[in-house]
């Protein structure tokens, strides 16, 4: 922190990724409700510790993939396939959220990746229903809490048989629906549903009544759709049904399978695009009113990616996972000039 500080650099402090402390895990995890009180006083530690030197911070990151994926869909840490605990984790990494943000008097949000939704056939009731639960588990669930204070109650009836709602006891929508003082928006792709047979299922609850059909679009190396107008939608949505508060785009970005010459230097003209098509929509939500202050690439580095190990390459730096020498990608060159004018290239 006291290095970026000295370089100018304002830092943003992410208290929670998806590295719980395994000993919490063999207690339950997120399943249980103490694993929230526990995250409350880690908060406070860390507050006490650098809220001197960091204005900006965020409780937690992408609590979807944390919950639905880590406890129902196997895919994440922990890794187990139990929808009810799955559940009862969407709750209490929310009110671990409200928690620490009654101990943090610093300017604080949390960073949701929200996606753009879709159904196949916008005239088929089946499909419209089917994108809509899906909107519920993958946006609605976090959003409407977290910036309303109340769960969906159509997204309340779909998980009613995995006992959700006996996780939520007296004063715990206060805390989670505490005002907060930005929204993180991640954004990679977009959902595009049917409710009829066909395309893959997701991971999530209640993954077999619906099913992901791609598009046709171009895709990353993650299999990812590129649609930068699905970030544009996902911004003006939230100017439209939301409380409005000022938003950083906290993640953006895409992996593919760079290839470095004999120097190191990845020539990743592909991510380059990605981030120019993906800002001009950031651009275009800022001229229709939506209060952007900020906006994140992911990622700075080629990092572990979770499930996908260091086989998926995000960063605008390029990574030898052998010498650990990094090396700035044509990507990273590009947008060093344009973060450091503020604009995109005319």
């Amino acid at each position: 922190m006291d290095g970026l500080l000295d370089r100018g650099i304002r830092p943003f402090l992410t208290l929670y990724h998806w590295d719980l402390p395994q000993r919490l895990e063999n207690q339950g995890g997120w399943a249980r409700r103490d694993t929230a009180m526990h995250f409350a006083d880690y908060a406070q530690v860390v507050h006490e510790v650098l809220g001197d030197r960091v204005q900006d911070w965020a409780t937690l990151n992408e609590p979807y993939c944390a919950s639905l994926l880590g406890y129902a869909g196997g895919v994440h840490a922990p890794g187990r396939l139990e929808p009810r605990s799955a559940a009862a984790a969407v709750h209490h990494l929310l009110l671990g959220h409200g928690m620490a943000r009654a101990v943090i008097d610093k300017s604080l949000g949390i960073s949701l990746n929200l996606y753009a939704v879709e159904p196949v056939n916008p005239d088929d009731p089946v499909d419209i229903d089917a994108a809509w639960r899906v909107d519920g588990l993958q946006n609605r669930l976090f959003l409407d809490p977290v910036l309303c204070g109340r769960y969906p109650s159509d997204v309340l009836g779909d998980l009613a048989p995995l006992g959700f709602a006996d996780n939520i006891k007296d004063g715990d929508m206060a805390l989670i629906g505490a005002p907060l003082d930005w929204l993180g928006v991640n954004y990679y792709t977009r959902h595009r549903v049917t409710g009829h047979a066909g395309g893959h299922t997701p991971e999530w609850i209640g993954a077999e009544h619906v099913h992901n059909v791609p598009g046709g679009l171009p895709t990353t190396a993650m299999g990812w759709e590129e649609l930068p107008d699905g970030l544009f939608r996902v911004l003006k949505r939230l100017h439209a049904e939301y409380p409005r508060l000022p938003i950083h785009v906290t993640e953006n970005g895409a992996a593919y399978d760079d290839t470095p010459d004999a120097a190191g230097f990845v020539e990743d003209r592909a991510r380059q695009r990605y981030f120019e098509q993906h800002l001009q929509a950031v651009e275009e939500a800022i001229a229709a009113g939506v209060d952007i202050r900020g906006y994140f690439a992911w990622s700075l580095l080629d990092n572990f990616e979770w499930a996908e190990g260091y086989a998926k390459r995000f960063g605008i730096a390029h990574v030898d996972f052998d010498t650990f020498a990094r090396t700035p990608k044509l990507s990273g060159r590009w947008y060093a000039k344009v973060a450091g004018a503020n604009a995109l290239p005319e």
